[in-house]
Order: C-alpha cells, then structure tokens, then sequence
C-alpha cells in the first residue's frame, strides 16, 4: 500500500512494483521468497513507479530516494540514506539510474553500497516538480543482505561452487565420533525456510549491544567480524536470552537431547515463537549448526568444521593437564583442562581490514560458550592463517583458537596425595580437522590450514613463537612451570612414562585394539597388546579400567576393571583378551555413547610406567530411507522409512522425526510406541515438494534407551510445470 502524504502534486505516483521475482532471483534470494523484495548490497535491483496523470519529465521533475534502517535512522551514522538519479547534487553512496522511461511509468535501478549496514529497510520518495508541492510517498519495506557475489564486499567470495556450497546449501553433515571412527551426522540448516530471515534479523536485535545502544548497533551491522561476533553470543544463551542452553551433563528431561535435533529450523522456530526464550539443549555441534544457517542466511559464506581431540586450555598457557590415578583411570581435572573427543565451531569467509595484509580468508567462529571474550560468551573471529602461523596475539581469540588445535598435553600421576608428571605429548591435540567437501557427500580433511604436520621442526617452531608471545603478554606465574617445552615426548601409545630425554628407546611398548567392530547392545571385545622392545626379560602388571566419558572430554564413573599379568622375552609380543559385557557397561553409558579404555603398566622392581587409552564411540544401526518415485514439486512423494531396535530387550517411547527443506514445511513426528528386540519396523509416509533442485531428507529414532538412531536420503526434485 502506498501513503500519500500530499494529495495534489504535479506528477503522482498510484502504485510501485518492487519486481520481487526478477530481483531475488538476481540477488539468490529467490529461495527465501518471491512475494518480498530481498536484495543485497553492492548490486543493483529495479522497482518501477506508476503515475497516475503524466510521465516523468527529466527537466521539470526530481525524484529523491530515502533509505532508512534501525530504531534512529542518521545520515552520519549511514543509516539513513538520501539520494537521486544521476545529475543530482546529492552526495551519497546509494546510487539511482533511470533505466526506462514511459508514457506513465518510471523504471528505476538502485544500488545500495557494499558496505552497508544489513536488515530491514524502508524506501521512501519525494517528487519535487514545478506544478506542485514536493510529495512524499512510502513506497514499502525490503531487506538487504551480505553480498558474496560483490568483488566489493567484504565477504566477497570467488568461487561459484564455494558459493553454491557455503551460502546456498540449505543441508549438509557434521563429522562426530573420534579420530577413529568418524561418522556424518545429516543435518537440516533450512537458512531458506519461511519466516527464518526474520528470526536471523529478531536474534540481532536481541543481542546485549543492540539493547544497550540499538542505534549503533543498526549503524555497525555492515561489519561482518561485528556480525560474526554478534551471532557467536547469540546463538548460546550464556549472557542474555540467545537461542540454546548448554548442557554436558546427564539428563535432559526438561528439553530435548542435543543428539536428537535433525536441523536448525525447529530449534529457531521454537526460540521465536516463544518469544525468545533459550531452547533446551545444545552442545557444540547444535551451536555450530545453527550459526551456520544464521550465517548463510544473512549472506556470509559460512561451514561446519569438526576437529578431533580437541583442547580446551582455561588458563591460557597452550597445556593441556591431565590427571590419572594409578589405574590409568582420567580423574576429574581441578583446572577444568580437557580434550574434547571431538569439538564442533564455525569458519566464515571475509576480509580483515582490522588485521595486518594477509589474514583475512576462513575465520574460526565458535559460539559453544566455553570461555569469555570481552566479557561475553563468544569467541572469534580468528584468522585460521594466524592460528597456523602463530600470531596468538591478533584479535579475536586467536591463542585460544590454537589451544584448541595445537596444545600440548601433559599428564599426571596421582596417587598417595601426590602429582608425579608422567609425559608430554605434543601431537595428541587436533587430529583429522573435518568438514563437508564443497558440492559432495564426501569429507574433507583440512588440518593443514590449522597447522603445520605434526612432529616436524616448523611445527614446534609456530608452537614455541606462541607460546612466547603469551608469556609476554603474561598469563599466571603458577602455569609457567608446566608450559616449558623440556621434558618427556612420547605418545599415548604405551611408551614409558617419566623418561627424562626423548631420544630414549622405548622398553615395552602397549596397545589397545578392538576385535571387532563395538555396537549399542553388544559386548564389547579387545585386546591388550603387549611388545617387549629391550633385549631383557619383562615382567609386568597392567591395571586395566573402562569409564564412560562425555564428548567434552569429562570423565564418568569407571564400571568395569581388570588386571593382567605379562611376561615378555627379548622381542616378544603377547595379547591379553578383554571383554566388556553389555550388561556392565549399559547402566552406565553417557549419552553421547563413549567409553574410555585405559591400561596403566608398570614393570616389576621399577618405577616405570606404561599408559596407553583408547576411546570407543558405540555404533547404532543407520535408518534406511526409499523414495517410491520421482520427487516433483507440486506432486505427491511418498517415502519408506525403515529401522530397528538394536537392543536384545524391547524398547519404549519410540518416536521417528523426519524433515527436510523444501520437501516438508515443518518437522514431522512420528509416535511409534514399542519395538521388540532386535526387531525391523517400517513406516510410510507422505509430502509434497514445495521447491526443485537437490534435497535431503533426515530422520531420527529416539526412544527410552537411545537418542539418535539417524538417517538420510538425498533427493533431487524436479520443478514440474
């Protein structure tokens, strides 16, 4: 609807045309809507005005486009805008260009700055004509986004495939498990589904410094490190009421499990309709995703990144401590150091102008609230090239990016009251750093972008140049003494612990190996391998433990305990079977279906000692999906769901949830009741397409007993008639 403010004026305009369809599909905005102009900045778009008694005349008539955007609309704070077509003396970086001129309509181009603040704007026009007074007209609302596409813009990326891949891509897989057995995770980021760029648009004007001074919070959101960091607090609700609370312990009752979410779209449709109150729970790889659909949606090309064993160092001094009793079981760690089995964060593409030449590029994001920036739970953005390279010092949260993937541990034995440090291990932090490959269901290791190749010289010479950069910037006096680089090096790979120079061969060396696959319901079968490496006799005495961990790295309860004794010749090699029995560990597993395994030795009349862990990720059956037929929009598409129960015991509370953009408006859920043990079950369902091109379909089966029975099917629908 337009307002007419003054109702006679010499040239008056009855109806505007924002050419929705023409200019989202311009704009790769088409996927949000047709029904709603959504452009982005740095690239034209057209709208043309109707008059309602003559045409436009250049000589006698001018028109004045006004933007505005934010709470207190500014021209020196550049949220607002006042410009004309071409010949005016308005000074502005808003650009209008006649583009036709009719009998009785004008077609215009306008073209915001590539450096424009983001959100929603209004578009208003005066007419200034001879025959009359100036009119002042409301022409309507639209919304301006990042602009990747634009050489111009800050997130400007080059690659057409990158961008399909890292703004268009409404799906994808997050990497869980451990270094050992990396599973895909489907996951739904629906940055395109109905009413999501509003929630994206709500959740920044949520943010504390847009309560604080939302004026210039409007006037900063062309920034896209002010963005990025922004989203980062957001999307945990440690500091005001962002999108999920948190939650690592046991127990999640009162909400949903973070290993039962399929997508982002429930999670930011719940948080909106509840008028932004924190939706229960999430964990590292919930915070990423959503971010990452927040990200794509506001245009900023955005990917999921999993990097196994990964640190979390409190303290600042690139050590990871970590304690054990005189069984090798892990203790709960006083200074809340850990190794993450696996952590989930985000990189986002963009320039760096506050960041000497060079480090701009993939940004590490990370809105798992685990330690302050600033004083509030964000962190990043860190240029993933400084991170290699060391450059601890420059912003944001650089050092404790690299803690993340290049920290060294050091272990301690306690016992008797008492810390004896056993080794140090360099190469244990940041292994197989994982993420989707562009345009494929295939992962891509990218360690290489986070540091050099383990145990090579410019690996420590990066880790020794930042360690000296924080000891300059100072981090507590009582860390120093664990973060100097003398010391042990060995692995965890059974080799002797407290050897007082790395160059000492190792005597007895200890590994841990599964005989055969570990699933949810079996037992478990491994072994204890045992190699004397020393001409001499070996007699030793190995204390074995098995306790549920979760994927934070914090220890549970140990549930189940052995002890071998092995006798080895020069050279010799002996295996010790092990079995852990489903009923002794069922009770007790972690949601996140993790065991640690660990065998401490020690070898008759010496004080040397022998640790080797392993850690086990349980494994569940996959769902199957079928699709019967061709997917077309606009037409039925029916599909066969099919799972199990793999318990030897009946489960209850079955309930399948099944979604997927632009194949179903909202997440289906499904009630299944009861399955019987190790029983096959099926369901069919329907829906029809609402958008072509690529799509997938994710499912999840949870139940009393387990959470996350997952599956997924790619689709490629076709647009129809």
């Amino acid at each position: 609807m337009i307002l007419v403010l003054c109702l006679f004026t010499g040239l008056e305009i009855t109806v505007s045309d924002f050419q929705c369809y023409q200019n989202n599909v311009q704009h790769h905005t088409e996927e949000i809507s047709y029904q709603r102009l959504i452009v982005r900045r740095g690239q034209t778009f057209s709208l043309i005005l109707y008059f309602k008694n003559r045409g436009f005349m250049l000589d006698m008539d001018k028109i004045i486009f006004i933007t505005e955007t934010g709470p207190k609309p500014d021209l020196s704070m550049g949220t607002r805008a006042i410009f004309s077509t071409a010949g005016s003396n308005l000074k502005s970086p808003w650009v209008a260009l006649i583009k036709s001129n009719g009998a009785n309509f004008l077609e215009v181009s306008l073209c915001a700055p590539p450096m424009a603040a983001i959100g929603h704007y209004l578009l208003k026009v005066h007419i200034d004509s001879f025959q009359g007074p100036v009119s002042a007209y409301h022409l309507g609302e639209f919304i301006l986004l990042f602009n990747p596409w634009c050489p111009a813009d800050e997130v400007y990326l080059e690659s057409e495939p990158q961008r399909q891949e890292y703004v268009m891509n409404d799906h994808g897989f997050i990497y869980q498990g451990n270094k050992n057995w990396i599973r895909p995770c489907p996951w739904n980021y629906g940055q395109f589904e109905e009413n999501i760029i509003n929630i994206c648009l709500k959740l920044l004007d949520k943010s504390l410094n847009s309560q604080v001074d939302p004026a210039m919070d409007c006037a900063l959101r062309g920034s896209s490190v002010y963005i990025s960091r922004v989203v980062s607090a957001m999307i945990n609700s440690n500091d005001d009421n962002g999108v999920l609370n948190g939650k690592w312990s046991e127990g999640f009752d009162d909400g949903i499990s973070p290993s039962e979410w399929n997508g982002s779209v429930a999670i930011l449709k719940k948080w909106y309709a509840t008028g932004g109150q924190p939706v229960k729970y999430g964990q590292c790889w919930v915070f990423a995703a959503v971010m990452c659909t927040v990200m794509r949606c506001l245009g900023i090309p955005t990917r999921v990144i999993t990097n196994f064993d990964s640190g979390h160092d409190t303290d600042g001094n690139l050590i990871i401590d970590e304690y054990f009793d005189h069984t090798g079981r892990i203790l709960e760690n006083k200074k809340k150091d850990t190794v993450w089995n696996f952590h989930v964060w985000n990189e986002c593409w963009m320039s760096r102008r506050d960041l000497p030449a060079g480090y701009g590029g993939w940004q590490l994001l990370d809105a798992t609230p685990q330690e302050t920036s600033n004083g509030v739970y964000c962190c990043g953005p860190a240029s993933v090239r400084a991170i290699k390279e060391g450059e601890v010092e420059l912003k944001y949260d650089t050092a404790f990016a690299f803690s993340m993937v290049n920290a060294d541990c050091v272990s301690w034995l306690v016992y008797g009251g008492k810390e004896q440090k056993l080794y140090r291990d360099t190469n244990s932090v940041g292994n197989f750093i994982s993420t989707k490959s562009i345009q494929s269901d295939d992962r891509d290791d990218i360690t290489e972008n986070y540091k050099y190749q383990e145990g090579s010289p410019m690996e420590r010479e990066v880790y020794m140049k930042a360690l000296q950069k924080l000891q300059l910037r100072g981090f507590p006096e009582h860390h120093r003494a664990s973060s100097q680089p003398a010391g042990p090096l060995s692995t965890r790979g059974g080799g002797p612990l407290g050897h007082s120079s790395p160059t000492l061969p190792k005597a007895v060396s200890l590994k841990l190996k599964l005989t055969e696959p570990a699933y949810l319901g079996l037992d478990i079968n491994f072994v204890l391998q045992a190699f004397n490496l020393a001409p001499q006799f070996k007699a030793l005495k190995v204390n074995l433990s098995a306790q549920s961990m979760l994927h934070d790295g914090s220890p549970l309860n140990v549930f189940w305990q052995d002890m071998a004794f092995i006798t080895l010749m020069p050279s010799e090699a002996k295996t010790f079977p092990c079995i852990i029995p489903y009923s002794q560990y069922s009770e007790f597993l972690s949601p996140d279906k993790q065991i640690r395994i660990s065998a401490l030795g020690e070898e008759k009349n010496s004080s040397e000692r022998f640790l080797v862990d392993k850690i086990i990720t349980l494994e569940l059956p996959s769902i199957v999906i079928n699709v019967l037929g061709e997917a077309v929009v606009g037409q039925t598409l029916t599909m066969q769901i099919i799972f199990e129960n793999p318990f030897w015991e009946e489960v209850g509370d079955c309930v399948l949830t099944v979604e997927g953009s632009g194949l179903f408006k909202k997440q289906h859920n499904i009630i299944i009741g009861i399955l019987k043990p190790q029983s096959r079950a099926s369901v069919t369902i329907k829906t029809i397409p609402f958008k072509s091109g690529q799509r997938q379909i994710q499912a999840n089966l949870r139940s009393n007993r387990f959470k996350d029975i997952k599956g997924y099917r790619n689709v490629n629908v076709s647009p129809g008639l």
